[in-house]
Parts: C-alpha cells; structure tokens; sequence
C-alpha cells in the first residue's frame, strides 16, 4: 500500500534518526526504499540491508532527482502511495496514517505535504521553529518556505492548497507519478528545485499540491540556512537551476533568477 524512498548521500549522522521514526509510525509502510547517491563510505547503510522490508541500492552520485527516480522504479505495482523524504526528516508517530486519511478524501490532490518544524541536530531537540509549511513565490519570483525560521505556534494551522512543497517530505499518490514516467523528476536538475518543477508540472495537469498541519515532522535541513555557511558551488547549483526551471516554464520570473545567478557567480552572495 505504502512505499518510502529515501536518497542518501554522506547521511550517517541523519539516517538513524530517521529510520527511528519509521520505525514507529502507526501506520507501517510495507517497504523503505534506501537508494544511496554517492556516499563516501556507504557501509553505514549495511544494517538497513539486512532489516526485514528495507532494501538498499548502492549507486553513483547521480544526484537527488535520478536518485528518486531510480527508487520509483523499485516501488511495487500494489502501492497506492510513496513517500519521498530525506534523510533528515524525523516524522512524527501519525504522520502516514493521517496522510492517508487524508489524501484518500481528495481526489484532486496529487501530493501532500506536512508541517515541517525543526531540528537542531548538535543538541538532538527540536529548535521551536517552523522549516516549511508549503513553497511560495514572492512577487518578483523568489521561492521560498513558508515560515522558515519562525516560531512554531499557532501560525499556519488551516490545510490548504499551496504552490508546492518541500522534497524534504512529499506524500504522493502512485496513480498520479505512473502518469509522469519514464522520470518523475527531471534529472537535468540533478538537485535544488527538482521538487518546485515537479510540483508545477503537476499543477498544470490539473492536480493539487496540499499543506496539512494535521501531518507533522522535524526537518534537521542538512544545509545552513545562513548564506554565508554554503558553499559557494552549492549556491551557483541552485541559483543555476533555478533560471533553467523558469526557462523550462517559460516564466516571466527569468529576470530575477538571471540576476540572482550573476549576483552569486561575480560578487559571492
């Protein structure tokens, strides 16, 4: 009924955690599919190999989108969902049964998504703020997660249809992303807005993205949300990838991710 797809890549810090909270999900997924992009030293996943309804696939570092695409295609013909999430997405007990509950409910959504708090990984708590609550855009064209870095309380506590959502976690409908193969994501991305492209491909085909509150995880964000601390091949990647989405969808939001890309390839912001 369920399959979980989680990609990988230098994640022995996160996975454990993870694979915890998969662990004890009241509602079980029949099978967690662990497709590792690259790791360094991917011995740190042998334990899952052996783990009764995990498997694990070892490859290159072919990036998050081919990552995903190829654990689609290890999913069984039976399952109505999959769940894609990374690594340092904790999920709360209930999170796939009321995913279920309430994507079944709604014919029109395709995906689903949850809200995302977070994580502070050097003390193993929660950090009493909000990671995502849906992806939006800024009227001249950035995007961006709601609430990031806000104080969790009671903000954002109505379900609603958003723009997109975080890859961090996505709870699709199977019947929806067999309509989008051979590849689901679209791998000249490689990773950093794979998710926004999906999400507005599906959009245009008439399906819904939905933010429930109902549904709650931590997300640790392995990379800084301080521009400083990333790297500077990490925000060209992105700045990069986010002129060939608006390219690809013949937005008019061009201008700003052109000049968002010089500003970070000649001045290092």
């Amino acid at each position: 009924m369920l399959s979980v797809i989680i990609v990988t890549h230098n994640s022995e810090k996160l996975i454990g955690r993870c694979i915890e909270s998969l662990d004890q999900q009241s509602l079980a997924a029949a099978r967690i599919i662990i497709v590792d992009s690259g790791s360094d030293s991917p011995s740190y996943l042998d334990v899952y190999s052996e783990k009764a309804g995990y498997e694990v696939h070892l490859k290159d570092n072919i990036g998050f989108a081919a990552a995903n695409n190829f654990g689609l295609k290890h999913i069984a013909d039976t399952d109505k969902y999959v769940c894609l999430m990374n690594p340092d997405t904790f999920l709360e007990p209930e999170s796939f049964k009321r995913s279920v509950e309430i994507v079944s409910g709604r014919p029109g959504v395709a995906v689903l998504t949850g809200r995302l708090k977070g994580f502070d990984l050097n003390s193993g708590r929660p950090n009493g703020l909000l990671d995502s609550t849906g992806i939006f855009r800024t009227w001249y064209g950035r995007w961006y997660d709601r609430g990031q870095g806000l104080k969790n309380d009671d903000k954002y506590l109505i379900e609603e249809e958003v723009p997109a959502v975080c890859g961090a976690f996505m709870f699709c409908k199977v019947e929806v992303l067999s309509k989008n193969t051979p590849d689901v994501f679209d791998e000249s991305f490689f990773m950093y807005k794979e998710d926004i492209d999906l999400c507005l491909r599906l959009r245009k085909q008439g399906w819904k993205m939905l933010y429930a509150p109902a549904v709650e995880a931590f997300h640790a964000r392995g990379w800084s949300q301080n521009r400083k601390e990333i790297s500077y091949q990490t925000r060209c990647l992105a700045s990069k990838n986010e002129i060939r989405m608006n390219l690809k969808h013949r937005s008019p939001y061009l201008i700003w991710s052109l000049s968002k890309y010089f500003a970070v390839r000649l001045l290092h912001v």
